[in-house]
C-alpha cells in the first residue's frame, strides 16, 4: 500500500511538472505582443513582427521626435502631408501581403476615400546586422509588385495586440536623424 502510494505521488508530482513547463513555453509561444527598441541586438525576429503586425491598423497620430517644431515636413512617402494620413486605415494583410492604406481626411491636399494599395512585408537585416523594419511599396493600376523598384523603410518600435508604433527616420539640415513616430491602434 505505501509503494502504491509513492508510485501515485511520483506520478502527480511528475505530472505537475510536466503541466508547470508546459504552460510556461505556451506563455512564450503564444505571447501577442512584439517590443523592440532600435539599437539592441535582442529584439524580435523579421517573423515575429511581422506576425505582431499583421492585421488592420488605425493611424491616431505622428508625433516628432528629435525634430524641431521649426522644421517642415512637407509630404511623407511620397504621398501627401502628414496630416492627411492621420485617420486612414492600414491594412496589412498575411498571405501575398498585398495590402491598402485608406485616407480618411479631408484637407486642401488630402484625397478622403482614397485607397492606396501596398505591398508590405518586414524587412530581414539577417547576418548583416541590425534590427528588422517595416517596408512597403505602393503599387499603382497595372504595375506588377516585381516591377517596382522603390518602397519605404520604417523603424518597428512596438506592437501588442491593441497598438503598434512606428518611427520614420528624417534626415535633418545638420547632418543628424530625427523621426515621426507614427501611432497606431488596431481597427475593425
Amino acid at each position: 500500500m505505501i509503494i502504491m502510494c509513492k508510485r501515485i505521488l511520483s506520478f502527480v508530482s511528475l505530472l505537475v511538472v510536466v503541466l508547470v513547463v508546459a504552460s510556461c513555453g505556451a506563455q512564450k509561444k503564444g505571447s501577442s505582443e512584439v517590443t523592440g527598441t532600435a539599437g539592441s541586438t535582442s529584439g524580435p525576429s523579421a517573423s515575429q513582427w511581422r506576425s505582431g503586425i499583421k492585421g488592420k491598423w488605425v493611424l491616431n497620430s505622428v508625433t516628432r521626435e528629435n525634430i524641431p517644431q521649426t522644421y517642415t515636413v512637407k509630404n511623407i512617402f511620397d504621398e501627401a502631408p502628414v496630416d492627411c494620413f492621420i485617420g486612414s486605415e492600414w491594412n496589412l494583410p498575411g498571405g501575398n501581403y498585398k495590402g491598402s492604406i485608406t485616407f480618411n481626411t479631408s484637407g486642401t491636399l488630402c484625397a478622403n476615400g482614397a485607397v492606396r494599395t501596398i505591398i508590405w512585408d518586414v524587412y530581414n537585416p539577417g547576418k548583416s546586422g541590425g534590427e528588422p523594419q517595416f517596408q512597403f511599396k505602393k503599387l499603382y493600376a497595372g504595375d506588377k509588385a516585381s516591377n517596382v523598384t522603390s518602397g519605404y523603410r520604417l523603424d518597428l518600435s512596438y506592437a501588442n495586440e491593441g497598438s503598434l508604433v512606428m518611427k520614420m527616420p528624417v534626415p535633418l539640415d545638420n547632418g543628424t536623424t530625427g523621426y515621426l513616430v507614427f501611432n497606431f491602434s488596431k481597427g475593425n
